[in-house]
């Protein structure tokens, strides 16, 4: 694996290293001491598999609150996705500012997003599927978001917002949550 620092200090594109042969292909995605090089400490204890009908269905901004906030490994299974996270810590010199990466079954990128930060993502194919890696449990009354097209964040999404739940649309503006 290979990592890429973003602008967001603790945020990583993660690359795989291909084999390849005419069998298929074989990548590793997760090796406990190639984690640690980049401070990684903590256990995943939780993954999920978010599947998206629709091209242009948006999810997120997500995060959960203290003390559950979670460390993410996110990557793409099939289809495409323009994964956004967002840096909440407040004493980071890139508080609330964001990064967005276009992870997919062809590029088999990955994010790495540390504690405090919220996360999102567009399908930019119908049909896409994620697989997400959590160091926290899911913790119902600690789940919490940002609004996907809050000003604030100045957030540019590729495509026409197609599906968005009813609770992404309905969090508040930045103005009234910080």
């Amino acid at each position: 694996m290979m990592f890429e620092e973003t602008k967001l200090k603790g945020a990583y594109v993660i690359s795989l290293n291909l084999l390849q042969d005419e069998r298929g292909a074989f990548a590793r995605t997760f090796c406990k001491k190639e984690f640690q090089q980049i401070g990684h400490n903590k256990e995943f204890v939780q993954l999920n598999h978010s599947y998206n009908t629709y091209k242009g269905t948006i999810r997120g901004m997500h995060y959960q609150i203290p003390p559950y906030q979670e460390i993410k490994l996110i990557r793409c299974i099939r289809g495409s996705v323009l994964d956004v996270i967002v840096d909440l810590r407040k004493d980071s010199p890139t508080y609330l500012q964001h990064v967005s990466i276009e992870i997919s079954s062809e590029n088999k990128k990955m994010v790495y997003m540390p504690e405090d930060f919220a996360h999102g993502f567009q399908t930019l194919e119908d049909n896409s599927e994620l697989i997400y890696h959590h160091t926290e449990y899911y913790t119902p009354q600690a789940d919490t978001g940002l609004r996907y097209d809050d000003p604030a964040l100045k957030i540019k999404w590729p495509l026409e917002p197609k599906m968005v739940s009813e609770k992404d649309r309905n969090y508040k503006l930045i103005d009234h949550k910080f």
